[in-house]
C-alpha cells in the first residue's frame, strides 16, 4: 500500500508540472492580415505568438511591457503606470494583457497590447498615436520619471525594444530648479528587418526603436496643462540575418552595455593560484600526516629523524574516541547537510543544462524557471542524504519525522519572510516586480505537490536503505575536554580562512555574475563559470581537510560542525561582497530596490553556504575516516 501510494503521488506530480509547462507556453499562429480596427481580442490573438510568418500588410503586432528607473533594473512597472496614450475613450478598455511564463513573472514582464498600426513591409513617415491634454499630476508623473531616468520597454513579435522617456537639462551654474527642463520625446522611430527565406517564408528579424531628440515636449513646473502630440514613424529594410540568429544582435545593441568580455589572463592567473594552493596544501599534508602515522605505527627507523615526543607534537591520535561523537543538535546538522546536498545537485545541473543550451539567456527568467524547477526535483535528494546522515548518526534511535520536517522547511521559511517583505514592497508601490497571486498559488502548489512528496519519499527510501554508520574507532561515553585555544585557532579565524581561499578562487567571475544578475548585462559564459564552480569546490574540499587537520592536532575533536561553517563561509564573503557591489559599482537606490537586492542575496548566499558546507563536511569525513583507519588504536 505504501509503495502504491507513492507511485499515485509521483504520477499527480508529473502530471501537474506538465500542466505548469504547457500552461506557461502560448500558441503558435500565422500572421493575419488585419483591418484597420481590432478588437482589444482580436489584437491579443495576433500578439500571442513570436517567429510569425508574415505576409505584406499583415498587422505587426507591438506590446507595451513595463517603465523604470535605469539605475534600479529590478523596480519596474507597468507601460500605462506613466500617462501615456491609452485607448481611443481615454481608459485601458483597449489594452489586453497578455499571458505571461512563470519566468517573464519573476523578470517583472507585463505586455499589454497597444494601439500602434504598423503592417508588414509597409513604411509610415508620420502618424498620430494620440493627442492628449497632460494634467498637474501626469505632468509631475513624467518629470519624476525623466529625472529618474526612466527607460521603457516594448515588444514585437517576441523581440524587444528599448528607448528613454525623456531628457533632463539642468541650470549647471546654480542648479535652480525654475531654470531646469524636463524634455519627453513624443516621436518614436520603428526600424524593422526582415527576411525571406529559402521557401519564401518572411520573418522579422530585428527590430529597432529611437527617439527624436528634436521632438519633445518640455514639462515646466510652472505650468497646469500641456498639450502633446504622441507620434512615430516606420521604417522597413530587408536583413540577410536568419531567422534563428536574430537574437545574437542583441549582445551587441546600444541600448544594454555589451556582451561580457572575460579577462582571459586574469582567470588563468587564478587558475594558477589555485592549482599552487591545492598542491602545496595536498604536499605539506601528506608529509605532515605520513609522518604521525609512521610515529604512532612505531617505526623506529624514522622517529631518531623527529624531534620531541610524538604524542606532544602531534596529539590527533589522543581524540581517537571522542572525533566521531555525534554533533549536537543532530537533527538540524543532518538537515543542513542534506538541503546543501540539494543545493550542490542543484547548482551543478542548471550548468550542465546552460553549458547544453537547454535554455538560452535571452529568453527571460530562464534561469530563474529551470532553478525553481530543479529545486523542486532535487528535493528528494534533500531528504535521502539528510535521513541517511542521521539515521548513522543516531544509530535508528532518533526521530527521523523532525529531521523530514526540518529538512523541507530550513530553506523555505526564510524565502518566505524574505518575499513577504519584498513582495509587500512592491505591492505598494505598485511594481511589477510584485508576484501576482495566481503566480504565488502556483509556486504554493510546487512546493505542497512536489517539494514536500519528495523530500519525504527520499527520507524514507535513506532511513530504510541506510547501515550503521562504521567508525574506525571506538567512541567513549564521557567525552574529552578541550584544551584552552589561542585566537588564531580559533572557530572565527578558521571559519574565515576557509572562506577567503575559495572566495578569491571565484572574485573575477563575480563581477561580471552580479552585473547580469542586477544590470542590463548578458551572461553568455557559462563554461567559464562551470570552471570557476570547479576551482572552488576543490579549493574548499582541500581547505577544510586542512583546517580539519590542524583542529583534530591541538586535541579540538569539534569538528563537524566546524568543517560544515568553514566549507560554507564563502557564503558570507559573498554577501560582504553584496555591499560593495551595491555602494560602489552601481547606483541603485530606493527601499524597494535595496530591500530585493539585499533580501534576494542573502537567500542566494545561504543557499551557497549549505551547497559548499556540504562539500567542506564530506571532504573532512572522508579525511578523518582515512586518518583513523591507518592506525592501529588499542
Amino acid at each position: 500500500r505504501r509503495a502504491s501510494l507513492l507511485k499515485k503521488m509521483l504520477l499527480l506530480l508529473i502530471a501537474f508540472l506538465t500542466l505548469t509547462t504547457v500552461a506557461s507556453q502560448g500558441p503558435l499562429r500565422g500572421g493575419v492580415n488585419e483591418d484597420q480596427t481590432m478588437t482589444a481580442s482580436e489584437k491579443h490573438a495576433a500578439a500571442s505568438s513570436s517567429a510569425k510568418r508574415f505576409q505584406q500588410h499583415d498587422h505587426v503586432p507591438v506590446l507595451l511591457n513595463k517603465v523604470g528607473p535605469y539605475s534600479n533594473p529590478h523596480e519596474t512597472y507597468r507601460y500605462l503606470h506613466l500617462p501615456f496614450c491609452k485607448g481611443s475613450d481615454g481608459s485601458d478598455n483597449e489594452h489586453k494583457d497578455m499571458g505571461h511564463s512563470l519566468g517573464e513573472l519573476f523578470t517583472g514582464d507585463r505586455k499589454t497590447t497597444s494601439n500602434y498600426d504598423i503592417t508588414f513591409r509597409d513604411d509610415v513617415t508620420w502618424r498620430v498615436l494620440c493627442s492628449k491634454t497632460l494634467e498637474r499630476k501626469d505632468i509631475n508623473l513624467f518629470r519624476k520619471a525623466v529625472e529618474e531616468e526612466y527607460y521603457f520597454e516594448l515588444f514585437m513579435d517576441g523581440l524587444p525594444m528599448w528607448g528613454f522617456v525623456g531628457d533632463f537639462h539642468d541650470d549647471f551654474v546654480w542648479h535652480r530648479e525654475t531654470k531646469s527642463h524636463h524634455y519627453i520625446f513624443t516621436h518614436l522611430k520603428f526600424d524593422i528587418a526582415y527576411n525571406v527565406d529559402a521557401k519564401g517564408y518572411q520573418n522579422i528579424v530585428g527590430v529597432n526603436i529611437t527617439t527624436d531628440p528634436k521632438i519633445r515636449t518640455d514639462l515646466h513646473m510652472d505650468v497646469n496643462q500641456v498639450d502633446v502630440d504622441f507620434t512615430y514613424s516606420v521604417k522597413w529594410h530587408h536583413s540577410n540575418v536568419k531567422l534563428v540568429d536574430r537574437t545574437k544582435a542583441y549582445n551587441q545593441v546600444h541600448f544594454l552595455p555589451g556582451q561580457i568580455q572575460i579577462h582571459w589572463l586574469s582567470v588563468i592567473n587564478s587558475c594558477v593560484l589555485v592549482v599552487l594552493l591545492v598542491s602545496f596544501l595536498a604536499i605539506i599534508l601528506m608529509k605532515v600526516l605520513r609522518s604521525d602515522i609512521v610515529r604512532y605505527m612505531g617505526i623506529d627507523d624514522l622517529e631518531d629523524d623527529l624531534d620531541g615526543d610524538p604524542e606532544d607534537e602531534a596529539g590527533w591520535k589522543l581524540i581517537h574516541g571522542h572525533v566521531f561523537r555525534a554533533p549536537e543538535p543532530t537533527i538540524l546538522f543532518a538537515s543542513m547537510i542534506g538541503v546543501g546536498a540539494q543545493f550542490f545537485t542543484m547548482i551543478m545541473a542548471l550548468l550542465g543544462l546552460a553549458l547544453l543550451g537547454i535554455f538560452s539567456p535571452m529568453r527571460r527568467g530562464g534561469v530563474s524557471t529551470c532553478a525553481v524547477l530543479l529545486y523542486t526535483v532535487t528535493s528528494f535528494i534533500g531528504g535521502y542524504v539528510s535521513s541517511r546522515l542521521y539515521r548513522q548518526l543516531s544509530k535508528g534511535n532518533g526521530n527521523w519525522v523532525w529531521t523530514a520536517v526540518t529538512t523541507i522547511v530550513l530553506f523555505p521559511v526564510p524565502c518566505v519572510i524574505v518575499f513577504i517583505l519584498v513582495n509587500s514592497t512592491a505591492w505598494a508601490n505598485e511594481s511589477t516586480a510584485a508576484l501576482p497571486f495566481g503566480t504565488i498559488m502556483v509556486l504554493l502548489s510546487l512546493f505542497v505537490l512536489g517539494v514536500a512528496p519528495l523530500s519525504v519519499l527520499g527520507t524514507v527510501i535513506g532511513r530504510n536503505t541506510s547501515g550503521d554508520f562504521e567508525a574506525p574507532c571506538r567512541v567513549h561515553k564521557v567525552p574529552r575536554q578541550v584544551p584552552a585555544m589561542p585566537f588564531y585557532r580559533s572557530s572565527l579565524v578558521h571559519v574565515l580562512v576557509g572562506g577567503f581561499l575559495p572566495f578569491s578562487a571565484v572574485y573575477i567571475e563575480m563581477h561580471y555574475i552580479f552585473e547580469a544578475m542586477w544590470g542590463h548585462k548578458i551572461y553568455t559564459l557559462f563554461g567559464i563559470l562551470f570552471l570557476a564552480i570547479c576551482l572552488v569546490v576543490l579549493v574548499t574540499a582541500f581547505i577544510t581537510i586542512a583546517l580539519t587537520y590542524f583542529q583534530l592536532a591541538v586535541e579540538d575533536h569539534r569538528w563537524w560542525w566546524r568543517s560544515l561553517g568553514s566549507g560554507g563561509s564563502i557564503g558570507l564573503f559573498v554577501y560582504a561582497y553584496c555591499f560593495y557591489f551595491y555602494f560602489h559599482r552601481t547606483e541603485m537606490s530606493g527601499f524597494l530596490q535595496t530591500s530585493t537586492f539585499f533580501g534576494y542575496m542573502g537567500l542566494i548566499c545561504f543557499a551557497i553556504f549549505l551547497a559548499l558546507g556540504f562539500v567542506g563536511f564530506y571532504s573532512s569525513l572522508f579525511f578523518v575516516r582515512f586518518v583513523y583507519s591507518s592506525i592501529h588504536v588499542d
